[in-house]
């Protein structure tokens, strides 16, 4: 672990001399305000809650965590540091381990950042903090599991865009099992226990239950077991390109 933690440091220190992370940042609060008071009507709505910021994060986290994954390892395999970090006595799941846990922390920051808006329903109204507090969980754990996509997808590629894309599409994938009542007719012949299962694994479903205030032991085993199986196969995929 300690090894991560340099390798965390490290990358923390680079992110802060990186103008396109403050341009993330900026991106992340003026989309997140835009979503939670305009689109959302948060003031027309009348209830002191963040469900409207809850509601849309999903649906942001997948057109911007895209471009925090490219930064991962796509630089690193297009200036070839790559082969130096490499070399140093980590094994690769240390390394992997760093880099995420360091983009993660970013995606963390970004979110603390938005407690103008939980000071905002404070004032206006009496909320339940500790949904709110649970609420903001659900939604770094979400960052995280497309985070996690993205890091893999990185290792795969020294291409920007590519990684980009193929980010957006798998995490849109895993979207499509909770979009289903909107495909009602389509999937109303599939038996009950198939289409239940087929919404499981959908990412939707776990999270929205932390923006309601409700922490599910099967919900964060999930977020876990995403994130760590996209880690391990990052691990492997760099394996595999150090062995080339």
């Amino acid at each position: 672990m300690r090894q991560s933690l340099i390798i965390l440091k490290r990358e923390l220190k680079s992110y802060s001399l990186t103008p396109a992370i403050y341009i993330y940042v900026a991106i992340f609060l003026a989309a997140s305000g835009v979503s939670c008071f305009y689109l959302g009507s948060l003031f027309e709505r009348n209830i002191a809650n963040l469900n409207p910021l809850f509601e849309f994060i999903p649906w942001l986290y997948l057109l911007l965590i895209p471009a925090i994954a490219t930064a991962t390892w796509t630089d690193e395999r297009k200036s070839r540091s790559i082969e130096f970090l490499l070399t140093l006595p980590i094994n690769s799941f240390q390394a992997v381990m760093g880099k995420f846990l360091a983009a993660w922390t970013i995606l963390g920051l970004s979110l603390l950042l938005t407690f103008p808006f939980a000071v905002t329903i404070n004032y206006l109204g009496e909320p339940d903090n500790i949904a709110l507090c649970i609420g903001y969980l659900g939604c770094w754990l979400l960052a995280g599991a497309y985070l996690s996509m993205g890091c893999c997808l990185s290792a795969l590629t020294r291409d920007h865009l590519t990684v980009f894309i193929s980010t957006f599409i798998i995490g849109f994938i895993f979207m499509v099992p909770n979009l289903l009542p909107v495909l009602q007719v389509q999937v109303s012949r599939l038996p009950e226990w198939l289409t239940g299962s087929f919404e499981a694994i959908g990412l939707i479903a776990h999270f929205d239950r932390f923006g309601k205030g409700v922490i599910d032991l099967r919900d964060l085993l999930y977020f876990f077991a995403m994130i760590s199986a996209w880690l391990i196969a990052t691990t492997v995929v760099i394996e595999l390109k150090k062995a080339e």
